[in-house]
């Protein structure tokens, strides 16, 4: 049996010990930037999220990782493929659902494969597959993970659902190539959730009320092959905005080159969270990941801070339709002076900007565990974290 590694603890304070090592690996990230270390080395420092307080997570939790100190490397099946096991992770909350995030650097020719196993302490299920991961799937097929249904849980596409809660996962990244191009991991994610808790609302951030963000109108409407579209579409809004804000027009790509770059044959369609994302992601000091809120103020501290996010909804429930579960993927610009939510809606041919009442937001958001994609620069300071929710 395989001795277990120690656990990563997020409810900790940070001793002096480690803000000096941190501030060391500080210099040696500048080192990798100038180039004075190889790029493989960049990703082996590590910086997580440490809560330094214990607070109210609210039935959710985000830790994130950009490098890779602490984690132990091993062979993997092929002779350029390795294989970087985490420690356990201590969640610090009881949990039930997880998303694992990436976002990498994966030239033609190489590929991630992404793997997740919850860890208790009288029990350790499989390692499951959460995604295989190629900028190039016809050398190697991009996908999610079929048929791994056991006594322990399942992968619903993007997200892992465990019958027994526990508080710990271990991750496993395998790092492929078919030549002498690597791969190189810039970032991992891991949220999860106990489905179980709802959280009292919260008070709004009146900060958002009456801010509106430039985002590019985009419809998956106005192509073919679009109905399907919304995911890509959204990702194609947000990267839009950030193309207009850095100057930067390699972020700006049309909707199908999106599609085509986020495809996953298993879900057969576009839908895929984290693939989304990666795409996203895969932009040179882009950061971009999926994770859960607990309220519409979190997303209007997001908003607040002139940051644009997507959003995971039920379409029917958001439109007065009716509660049939349509799964849609829009981004959130603003909120009126009233607090209801603007929205840019793909799934419409014109007029792609509109308004939803709040109450109608809530519940069409709720559909999906308050779902968001956020997607940002590496450099851009998020809002205040004040449940442990996204990146700090």
């Amino acid at each position: 049996m395989e001795k277990n590694p120690p656990a990563l603890q997020l409810e900790e304070r940070i001793p002096l010990a480690t803000i000096r090592h941190r501030r060391q690996n500080l210099a040696m990230n500048q080192s990798c930037r100038a180039g004075y270390l190889p790029l493989i080395l960049c990703s082996l420092i590590l910086s997580m999220n440490v809560v330094a307080e214990k607070t109210d997570a609210r039935g959710a939790r985000f830790v994130g990782f950009d490098s890779f100190r602490k984690f132990k490397k091993l062979p993997g099946a092929g002779p350029n493929d390795k294989v970087w096991l985490s420690p356990e992770i201590s969640l610090g909350i009881p949990w039930n659902e997880l998303v694992v995030s990436w976002n990498a650097d994966a030239p033609a020719g190489t590929y991630l494969e992404i793997e997740a196993r919850g860890v208790a302490t009288n029990r350790t299920t499989k390692f499951y597959n959460l995604g295989v991961w190629s900028t190039d799937p016809t050398l190697h097929p991009r996908a999610s993970g079929l048929k791994q249904k056991d006594a322990d849980g399942d992968v619903n596409t993007d997200t892992l659902v465990l019958r027994e809660k526990t508080d710990r996962v271990q991750l496993r990244v395998t790092l492929g190539s078919a030549g002498k191009m690597k791969p190189r991991l810039k970032f991992l994610g891991v949220s999860v959730i106990d489905s179980t808790v709802n959280s009292e609302p919260l008070s709004p951030n009146r900060a958002a009320w009456g801010k509106l963000i430039e985002v590019p109108e985009r419809s998956q409407m106005a192509y073919p092959d679009g109905g399907g579209w919304c995911s890509p579409t959204t990702i194609s809004m947000l990267l839009a905005h950030w193309s207009e804000r850095l100057k930067r027009p390699e972020l700006d790509n049309d909707v199908p080159v999106v599609a085509a770059g986020v495809h996953d044959p298993n879900w057969e369609g576009t839908g895929n969270w984290v693939f989304n994302t990666a795409y996203a992601g895969s932009f040179k000091k882009m950061r971009a990941y999926t994770t859960r809120l607990t309220d519409v103020s979190e997303l209007e501290d997001w908003i607040a801070r002139g940051i644009p996010v997507g959003l995971s909804i039920c379409y029917n429930r958001l439109r007065g339709f009716g509660v049939v579960p349509s799964g849609h993927l829009v981004v959130c610009v603003g909120f009126t002076k009233d607090g209801d939510v603007i929205i840019n809606d793909p799934g419409t041919r014109r007029n792609v900007q509109k308004v939803f009442p709040r109450a109608r937001l809530v519940d069409a958001w709720n559909h999906s565990r308050n779902t968001v994609y956020l997607v940002y620069p590496e450099d851009a300071k998020p809002p205040k974290d004040r449940f442990g929710h996204w990146v700090r």
